[in-house]
């Protein structure tokens, strides 16, 4: 059976939205009579009300679709940080919680008042939260295609960049203009009016979930590459509709227009 190749942006704790997007990818690949493969592009935890919920059902997922991969975020990063104890300084935990890590350890049922205690807890309580962090990738290729959660520094080898670019970059990235030598398909930067953007050389579809209420998938049917990728986008309603992505010419025209 032939492959359909999926990208999912931040996810957030919105396991609701989600299991949506899963829903829907399972139904379209049946009407494509292919095979799913996921790439889940980082940010898997905190900010939204269920990062519990979100890692069981990607690792639900993952082991339902061989092939599948999980891209690490920056947030899963911090969240794997604490889990293992590596984020030691009480001001590095404190910034963590304020950017979302709170609602992450609330949807365990832990309070506020003993985060040490949480990190014991959740690692001794869920393993497989834990080591599907730990195994997370960098980056995938595919088809001419690098899917990543922040993006990458232009003018360098994949093999000379590190996790911070992996995992954090945003201006020297999203300023580029021209070749990148892949495509390059990420999240990590939220996209205006919460609808994808596509350049030249990038796909972006973070759409905030967390305070958008809008979850953004791209499919690219089997025969991967010689058509455009479609656009779907899951919301609080209950329902996944198609969706416009903003193309965005730099003076080279889009991936779309290939």
């Amino acid at each position: 059976m032939d492959e359909m190749v999926f990208a999912i942006g931040d996810v957030h704790g919105e396991s609701r939205l989600l299991a949506q997007t899963l829903a829907w990818i399972e139904t379209t690949a049946v009407e494509y009579e292919a095979r799913p493969v996921l790439y889940i592009l980082g940010d898997l935890v905190d900010r939204g009300p269920d990062t519990k919920g979100a890692l069981d059902l990607c690792i639900e997922a993952l082991a339902r679709w061989p092939g599948s991969k999980l891209l690490l975020g920056n947030h899963d990063r911090w969240f794997l940080d604490f889990v293992d104890g590596a984020m030691r300084d009480a001001d590095r935990v404190e910034h963590w919680l304020g950017q979302g890590g709170a609602e992450a350890l609330q949807s365990y049922g832990f309070d506020l008042d003993d985060p040490r205690r949480a990190a014991e807890e959740i690692a001794l309580r869920h393993p497989a939260h834990r080591r599907l962090l730990a195994q997370a990738s960098l980056y995938e290729r595919r088809n001419g295609h690098l899917f990543v959660h922040a993006g990458i520094e232009p003018g360098r080898s994949l093999a000379d960049q590190g996790e911070d670019q992996f995992l954090w970059i945003r201006r020297p990235f999203l300023d580029h203009v021209g070749p990148l030598g892949h495509v390059v398909v990420h999240g990590h930067t939220p996209q205006k009016s919460a609808r994808p953007t596509v350049t030249e050389n990038r796909i972006s579809l973070d759409t905030g979930a967390a305070t958008t209420g809008v979850l953004t998938v791209a499919a690219w049917p089997p025969t991967f590459g010689s058509c455009p990728p479609i656009f779907a986008a899951a919301k609080r309603d209950g329902k996944v509709r198609p969706i416009e992505p903003r193309r965005l010419d730099r003076g080279l025209g889009t991936v779309l227009d290939r």
